[in-house]
């Protein structure tokens, strides 16, 4: 009889003492997710085709579709945009920066999962980790096939995103892209395949950490990471950029066109180590002394536009990308424009961004 009472006495006390131990527990991470259109809320006619229509399902069916989350954290939805992320622009980043930056001062959240098209993910992440001004976890996510595909992964990339976001190993790893169980930086991360499942890649420098059965696993964080931010929280508009690509006889009236537009600035991805013609070289040279800013940059996927190699590039006036690939010298150049077109202050901060 004794030991019956201590039984009945342990099964009353049990869930107490689980509870108090953590094995029993509910999220207190807050986590708003953003929804911005793309793929991941795409529909199709076909669940076997790869036709469909970008940002068509709201951020309420999302959320709905993957229940799973709410066990990860409290969490908001918030429709911010409903477009395909090629049609991404200036001022929705902007917007988006802005959105951000005022969650976080308002402490409305403890961090942001953003759902995205894939085209643009990686400008959109790089943009957003030179602009904000909160060391809080930021997760881009997106999806490869539609919502309606019968071998969609929007669902697991949105539960994987939550699930970094949300985990404590993620403090101060600045903004991030989550997508097919890895877990990539914003500078280094690009769009690698058209259709592929594994699209996202980080070419030079691999995945910071992946994700397996919710478990949130970091291997390296990028040094770059840094708080001295760009301040855009008054612009409007950005300093217009354009980018022109390199290949055999490329027509450098090209050139001549993006300077006639009231181009600030020209990243061109050149061949090999950021190179090209000697007819590109004069029209390029030609718009420096016009006051353009001309950053050098490469068509290659891996490796970095090495400065005053095969180029006279102090005496050409050009600025290297280091290792940024042409789409995020773009980002990159825009913002720094709004500091300096001093060309030795440029190229600082394309050496420590």
């Amino acid at each position: 009889m004794k030991n019956f009472h201590w039984f009945v006495l342990f099964i009353f006390l049990f869930p107490i003492f689980s509870f108090s131990h953590g094995e029993i527990s509910s999220p207190t991470k807050k986590i708003t997710i953003l929804a911005t259109g793309g793929t991941i809320a795409g529909s199709g006619d076909s669940k076997t085709k790869a036709a469909y229509t970008a940002g068509e399902i709201p951020i309420e069916d999302l959320l709905n579709a993957v229940p799973e989350i709410h066990s990860k954290a409290i969490i908001k939805g918030e429709q911010f945009s409903n477009i395909g992320s090629q049609d991404m622009d200036i001022n929705t980043l902007l917007k988006l920066s802005r959105r951000i930056n005022e969650i976080f001062k308002n402490e409305e959240a403890d961090g942001i999962v953003i759902t995205h098209g894939t085209d643009t993910m990686e400008e959109t992440a790089y943009f957003l980790s030179l602009t904000l001004h909160f060391d809080k976890p930021v997760v881009l996510v997106g999806a490869m096939r539609p919502a309606t595909a019968i071998s969609q992964d929007g669902n697991k990339n949105l539960l994987d995103a939550v699930s970094v976001a949300a985990a404590p190993e993620t403090e101060n790893k600045g903004v991030l892209v989550v997508m097919n169980e890895f877990i990539f930086d914003a500078r280094s991360v690009e769009k690698t395949s058209t259709t592929n499942t594994s699209a996202f890649q980080s070419p030079n420098f691999g995945p910071m950490g992946m994700i397996f059965d919710g478990k949130v696993s970091f291997y390296y964080e990028p040094i770059r990471n840094s708080l001295k931010r760009f301040d855009v929280r008054e612009l409007e508009t950005l300093p217009r950029v354009d980018i022109l690509y390199g290949y055999i006889e490329a027509d450098p009236k090209m050139i001549d066109f993006a300077v006639e537009q009231n181009a600030e600035g020209i990243v061109y991805a050149g061949v090999g180590n950021g190179n090209f013609s000697k007819a590109v070289e004069s029209a390029l040279s030609k718009s420096v002394e016009k006051g353009v800013v001309v950053c050098r940059s490469s068509r290659i996927e891996k490796g970095k536009v090495t400065l005053e190699n095969e180029v006279d590039d102090k005496g050409l006036g050009f600025i290297v990308s280091d290792d940024l690939n042409p789409q995020k010298a773009r980002i990159l150049l825009m913002l720094a424009l709004t500091k300096t077109k001093d060309k030795e202050e440029l190229q600082k901060i394309f050496f420590s961004y």
